[in-house]
């Protein structure tokens, strides 16, 4: 089966590959956290889901300042082959 699906170029890997991890991070810890605190109710989606948007909307763009830094940071310990 052949895959017909339009590709992005790979210098949008720098904000896509942020922007999908923040989402699943913030997804899943947002709904654990919201278990957690507030058990399952009949209102757990609609709770779920906003406190998900707000999350995600303060982790995407802190991921996107703070990778470079710690990628820059992480360098100092990582030996590349030659």
């Amino acid at each position: 089966m052949k895959n017909n699906l339009p590709k992005f170029h790979p210098k949008h890997l720098t904000w896509l590959m942020p922007l999908i991890l923040s989402g699943i991070m913030s997804g899943a810890i947002s709904c654990f956290n919201m278990l957690l605190n507030k058990g399952w109710s009949d209102q757990f989606i609609s709770l779920w889901l906003h406190a998900w948007s707000l999350s995600w909307l303060m982790a995407f763009p802190l991921i996107l300042v703070v990778l470079p830094l710690v990628r820059k940071f992480l360098m100092q310990f990582v030996e590349m082959p030659k």
